[in-house]
Protein backbone atom coordinates (compact mmCIF):
# COMPACT_ATOMS: atom_id res chain seq x y z
CA UNK A 1 0.00 0.00 0.00
CA UNK A 2 1.23 3.38 -1.27
CA UNK A 3 2.07 5.88 1.42
CA UNK A 4 2.51 9.68 1.32
CA UNK A 5 5.15 12.08 1.39
CA UNK A 6 6.75 12.97 4.59
CA UNK A 7 8.69 15.61 5.29
CA UNK A 8 10.19 17.15 8.40
CA UNK A 9 10.04 20.56 9.46
CA UNK A 10 11.00 21.91 12.86
CA UNK A 11 11.51 18.07 13.97
CA UNK A 12 8.71 17.19 13.53
CA UNK A 13 7.55 14.60 10.42
CA UNK A 14 4.36 15.64 8.15
CA UNK A 15 2.71 13.54 5.59
CA UNK A 16 1.89 16.28 2.86
CA UNK A 17 -0.54 14.00 1.04
CA UNK A 18 -2.45 13.86 4.22
CA UNK A 19 -2.05 17.65 4.57
CA UNK A 20 -3.01 18.76 1.16
CA UNK A 21 -6.03 15.98 0.82
CA UNK A 22 -7.27 17.27 4.14
CA UNK A 23 -7.06 20.47 2.68
CA UNK A 24 -8.75 19.77 -0.43
CA UNK A 25 -12.07 18.28 1.59
CA UNK A 26 -12.03 21.15 3.82
CA UNK A 27 -11.80 23.92 0.65
CA UNK A 28 -14.90 20.85 -0.88
CA UNK A 29 -16.81 21.80 2.33
CA UNK A 30 -16.90 25.10 2.52
CA UNK A 31 -17.58 25.65 -1.47
CA UNK A 32 -20.38 23.75 -0.86
CA UNK A 33 -21.97 25.36 1.69
CA UNK A 34 -21.33 28.52 0.25
CA UNK A 35 -22.81 27.96 -3.11
CA UNK A 36 -25.95 26.10 -0.76
CA UNK A 37 -26.75 29.42 1.20
CA UNK A 38 -25.36 32.16 -1.09
CA UNK A 39 -29.11 32.58 -2.50
CA UNK A 40 -31.86 31.05 0.16
CA UNK A 41 -34.71 31.02 -0.95
CA UNK A 42 -38.21 29.87 0.87
CA UNK A 43 -38.70 26.96 -1.45
CA UNK A 44 -35.62 25.39 -1.46
CA UNK A 45 -33.86 23.66 -4.58
CA UNK A 46 -30.52 22.28 -5.65
CA UNK A 47 -27.95 22.17 -2.93
CA UNK A 48 -30.06 24.49 -0.19
CA UNK A 49 -32.23 21.59 -0.34
CA UNK A 50 -29.82 19.41 0.39
CA UNK A 51 -27.91 21.31 3.20
CA UNK A 52 -31.33 22.01 4.90
CA UNK A 53 -31.54 17.75 4.66
CA UNK A 54 -28.23 17.67 6.19
CA UNK A 55 -29.13 19.78 8.96
CA UNK A 56 -32.38 18.27 9.62
CA UNK A 57 -30.43 14.99 10.23
CA UNK A 58 -28.27 16.66 12.28
CA UNK A 59 -30.85 17.83 14.15
CA UNK A 60 -32.59 14.53 14.60
CA UNK A 61 -29.00 12.88 16.12
CA UNK A 62 -28.84 15.73 18.35
CA UNK A 63 -32.19 15.31 19.59
CA UNK A 64 -32.22 11.80 20.49
CA UNK A 65 -28.96 12.06 22.45
CA UNK A 66 -30.31 15.36 24.72
CA UNK A 67 -32.34 17.93 24.97
CA UNK A 68 -32.58 20.67 21.75
CA UNK A 69 -32.04 23.50 24.40
CA UNK A 70 -28.90 22.25 25.46
CA UNK A 71 -28.04 20.43 22.18
CA UNK A 72 -28.83 22.89 19.23
CA UNK A 73 -25.97 24.72 19.96
CA UNK A 74 -23.89 21.66 18.54
CA UNK A 75 -25.86 21.52 15.13
CA UNK A 76 -22.78 23.38 13.33
CA UNK A 77 -20.56 20.94 14.69
CA UNK A 78 -22.46 17.92 13.56
CA UNK A 79 -23.06 19.42 10.28
CA UNK A 80 -19.29 20.38 9.55
CA UNK A 81 -18.18 16.90 11.13
CA UNK A 82 -20.63 14.68 9.10
CA UNK A 83 -20.07 16.64 5.97
CA UNK A 84 -16.31 17.16 6.11
CA UNK A 85 -15.97 12.82 7.46
CA UNK A 86 -17.76 12.26 4.19
CA UNK A 87 -16.05 14.50 1.90
CA UNK A 88 -13.03 13.13 2.94
CA UNK A 89 -14.02 9.17 3.35
CA UNK A 90 -15.18 9.68 -0.75
CA UNK A 91 -11.43 11.54 -1.81
CA UNK A 92 -9.87 8.46 -2.38
CA UNK A 93 -12.74 6.12 -3.86
CA UNK A 94 -12.59 7.04 -7.51
CA UNK A 95 -9.27 6.77 -8.18
CA UNK A 96 -5.70 7.25 -6.26
CA UNK A 97 -2.50 9.34 -7.67
CA UNK A 98 0.81 8.00 -6.94
CA UNK A 99 4.60 8.42 -8.05
CA UNK A 100 7.52 6.24 -7.49
CA UNK A 101 10.27 7.68 -6.25
CA UNK A 102 13.43 5.86 -4.52
CA UNK A 103 11.47 2.43 -5.43
CA UNK A 104 8.55 3.80 -3.22
CA UNK A 105 5.43 4.06 -4.09
CA UNK A 106 4.36 7.88 -2.85
CA UNK A 107 -0.10 8.82 -2.78
CA UNK A 108 -0.88 12.56 -3.55
CA UNK A 109 -4.10 12.02 -3.94
CA UNK A 110 -6.31 9.03 -1.70
CA UNK A 111 -9.05 9.67 1.21
CA UNK A 112 -7.37 11.85 4.07
CA UNK A 113 -9.01 9.83 6.79
CA UNK A 114 -7.24 6.42 5.55
CA UNK A 115 -4.04 8.16 7.54
CA UNK A 116 -4.71 7.74 11.20
CA UNK A 117 -2.71 10.73 11.98
CA UNK A 118 -6.09 12.63 10.55
CA UNK A 119 -8.84 10.18 12.06
CA UNK A 120 -7.10 10.29 16.11
CA UNK A 121 -6.48 14.25 15.55
CA UNK A 122 -10.14 14.33 14.87
CA UNK A 123 -11.28 12.04 17.42
CA UNK A 124 -8.41 14.13 20.47
CA UNK A 125 -10.35 17.37 19.01
CA UNK A 126 -13.92 15.99 19.32
CA UNK A 127 -13.15 14.77 22.85
CA UNK A 128 -11.25 17.72 24.09
CA UNK A 129 -14.16 19.54 22.85
CA UNK A 130 -16.71 17.67 25.01
CA UNK A 131 -14.66 18.41 27.96
CA UNK A 132 -14.33 21.64 27.46
CA UNK A 133 -18.02 22.30 26.97
CA UNK A 134 -18.54 19.69 30.16
CA UNK A 135 -16.81 22.40 32.23
CA UNK A 136 -18.32 25.08 30.56
CA UNK A 137 -21.75 23.91 30.76
CA UNK A 138 -22.05 22.27 34.23
CA UNK A 139 -18.80 24.15 35.97
CA UNK A 140 -15.64 22.44 37.15
CA UNK A 141 -16.54 21.17 40.18
CA UNK A 142 -20.26 19.40 39.25
CA UNK A 143 -18.26 18.82 36.16
CA UNK A 144 -15.22 16.65 38.29
CA UNK A 145 -18.17 14.28 40.13
CA UNK A 146 -19.16 13.07 37.30
CA UNK A 147 -15.70 10.90 37.49
CA UNK A 148 -17.02 9.78 41.03
CA UNK A 149 -20.62 8.96 40.70
CA UNK A 150 -22.05 7.20 41.31
CA UNK A 151 -19.59 5.25 43.18
CA UNK A 152 -15.79 6.78 43.79
CA UNK A 153 -14.09 3.31 42.94
CA UNK A 154 -15.32 4.12 39.61
CA UNK A 155 -12.74 6.83 38.89
CA UNK A 156 -9.40 5.02 37.69
CA UNK A 157 -12.11 2.93 34.75
CA UNK A 158 -13.97 6.24 33.61
CA UNK A 159 -10.81 7.89 33.04
CA UNK A 160 -9.76 4.54 31.02
CA UNK A 161 -12.92 5.23 29.16
CA UNK A 162 -12.11 8.16 28.01
CA UNK A 163 -9.00 6.88 26.04
CA UNK A 164 -10.54 4.36 24.95
CA UNK A 165 -13.31 6.30 23.66
CA UNK A 166 -10.58 8.27 21.66
CA UNK A 167 -8.75 5.51 20.48
CA UNK A 168 -12.09 3.66 19.03
CA UNK A 169 -13.81 6.79 17.26
CA UNK A 170 -10.26 7.03 15.50
CA UNK A 171 -9.39 3.72 14.69
CA UNK A 172 -12.81 2.51 13.34
CA UNK A 173 -12.75 5.48 10.72
CA UNK A 174 -9.35 4.77 9.96
CA UNK A 175 -9.68 0.82 9.83
CA UNK A 176 -12.41 0.69 7.21
CA UNK A 177 -11.70 3.71 5.03
CA UNK A 178 -8.39 2.09 4.85
CA UNK A 179 -8.91 -1.85 4.46
CA UNK A 180 -11.25 -0.25 1.44
CA UNK A 181 -8.67 1.34 -0.39
CA UNK A 182 -6.48 -1.42 0.47
CA UNK A 183 -9.28 -3.72 -1.71
CA UNK A 184 -9.90 -1.01 -4.58
CA UNK A 185 -5.68 -1.17 -5.06
CA UNK A 186 -4.95 -4.60 -5.21
CA UNK A 187 -8.49 -4.98 -7.63
CA UNK A 188 -6.64 -2.18 -9.95
CA UNK A 189 -3.43 -3.84 -9.46
CA UNK A 190 -5.47 -7.14 -11.06
CA UNK A 191 -6.35 -5.26 -13.61
CA UNK A 192 -3.56 -3.96 -15.04
CA UNK A 193 -1.92 -7.33 -15.17
CA UNK A 194 -3.84 -8.87 -18.65
CA UNK A 195 -7.23 -8.84 -20.34
CA UNK A 196 -7.80 -11.83 -18.46
CA UNK A 197 -7.04 -9.63 -15.25
CA UNK A 198 -9.05 -6.60 -15.83
CA UNK A 199 -12.17 -8.75 -16.99
CA UNK A 200 -12.41 -10.31 -13.66
CA UNK A 201 -11.77 -6.65 -11.50
CA UNK A 202 -14.06 -4.71 -13.04
CA UNK A 203 -17.17 -6.19 -11.60
CA UNK A 204 -15.76 -6.92 -8.06
CA UNK A 205 -14.01 -2.91 -8.77
CA UNK A 206 -17.54 -1.55 -8.98
CA UNK A 207 -19.47 -3.37 -6.63
CA UNK A 208 -16.70 -2.55 -4.48
CA UNK A 209 -16.68 1.13 -5.34
CA UNK A 210 -20.30 1.15 -4.51
CA UNK A 211 -20.26 -0.74 -0.78
CA UNK A 212 -17.54 1.80 -0.08
CA UNK A 213 -19.58 4.99 -0.78
CA UNK A 214 -22.45 3.30 1.92
CA UNK A 215 -19.02 2.84 4.27
CA UNK A 216 -18.13 5.87 4.14
CA UNK A 217 -21.46 7.52 4.43
CA UNK A 218 -22.21 5.10 7.61
CA UNK A 219 -18.80 5.95 9.13
CA UNK A 220 -19.48 9.48 8.44
CA UNK A 221 -22.79 9.39 10.49
CA UNK A 222 -21.13 6.49 13.60
CA UNK A 223 -18.77 9.27 13.82
CA UNK A 224 -21.25 12.02 14.07
CA UNK A 225 -23.61 10.71 16.29
CA UNK A 226 -20.59 9.03 18.86
CA UNK A 227 -19.65 12.68 18.89
CA UNK A 228 -23.03 13.72 20.13
CA UNK A 229 -23.45 10.88 22.42
CA UNK A 230 -19.88 11.69 23.82
CA UNK A 231 -21.24 15.61 24.28
CA UNK A 232 -24.33 14.60 25.72
CA UNK A 233 -22.60 12.57 28.63
CA UNK A 234 -20.83 15.70 29.55
CA UNK A 235 -23.06 18.21 29.45
CA UNK A 236 -26.37 16.74 30.17
CA UNK A 237 -27.47 16.96 33.63
CA UNK A 238 -29.35 13.62 33.59
CA UNK A 239 -26.35 11.57 32.18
Amino acid sequence: MEHGKLVEFLGLTFDLSSVMMTTVAAVIVFIIAVIGTRRLALRPTGIQNFLEWVMDFVKGMINSTMDWQTGGRFLTLGVTLIMYIFVANMLGLPFMIATAEGGEHIAWWRSPTSDPAVTLTLAVMVVALTHYYGVKMKGTKEYLKGYIQPMKFLFPLKVIEEFANTLTLGLRLFGNIYAGEILLTLLAQLGASGAFGALGAVLPMLAWMGFSIFVGAIQAFIFTMLTMVYMAHKVSHDH
